[in-house]
């Protein structure tokens, strides 16, 4: 039986609606509302501390967003996602990645490099001790740092969405260590292209690193399948 999700504070200065949104919409990225999990309004209404209303309201702007399903004569469900939807989303990641780097070569600022110098000796430091919710974190700071120096906010925007629709999944992409060291070497070599501000490079270094970690992802997903 799955974890129940905290009640909503009230104090926030968003409305109630958004707030519950929000909430349901970060429980089912980060794992806690799994794949396949019915969503009853009674019950998360109680757990969350509100009325039916913004529950059902939040049930129907996420399914708009694609994560979740109406089932006829069922009702809702938290969407799975298929070995085809995440080839679909990093084919589309790894092209506005890679165009993200080849803008932030050109326009990062010392400032910046020097914090994705920081943030790899701190991935560093998790490798070595295991830390893999820290890594995840560290890897997180290290691409949004990464996309800000791009300065285009709209490209940035697209790719945070899609980055979220497969961040359940990222747990299992690094339980394989050798990835995890692979995953370093890979922020470095961008860090070194951005330094140089060579655009080219930094383009072909980030695809990379992302058809990499799609290809981890989708080795999780298919031992997931075989369990």
């Amino acid at each position: 039986m799955r974890k129940k999700l905290n009640s909503i504070k009230l104090d926030n200065y968003k409305p109630l609606r958004e707030l519950v949104f929000e909430t349901l919409r970060k429980a089912i990225i980060s794992g806690d509302l799994k794949s396949g999990e019915r969503l009853m309004e009674v019950q998360l209404a109680e757990e969350l501390g509100v009325s039916r209303t913004p529950v059902r309201e939040a049930i129907r702007k996420l399914e708009l967003e694609g994560l979740v399903v109406m089932v006829p004569r069922k009702g809702a469900y938290v969407a799975g996602v298929s070995l085809k939807d995440v080839a679909e989303v990093f084919e589309i990641r790894a092209s506005l990645e890679g165009l993200a780097a080849n803008l932030a070569a050109e326009r990062i600022t010392e400032d910046e490099i020097e914090h994705l110098e920081r943030l790899l000796v701190q991935i560093k430091s998790c490798v070595d001790e295991g830390n893999i919710k820290g890594l995840i974190e560290k890897d997180e700071e290290f691409h949004d740092t990464l996309y800000k120096a791009a300065r285009n906010g709209k490209l940035v925007q697209i790719i945070n969405n899609l980055r979220e629709q497969i961040h359940r999944f990222r747990v299992a992409s690094l339980a394989n260590p050798n990835r995890v060291k692979e995953l370093f070497e890979e922020h470095k070599r961008i860090v070194e292209a951005l330094a140089d501000r060579d655009s080219d490079l930094a383009r072909k270094l980030t695809q990379e690193h992302i058809e990499n970690v799609e290809n981890n992802i989708m080795l999780a997903l298919r031992k997931e399948l075989e369990d």
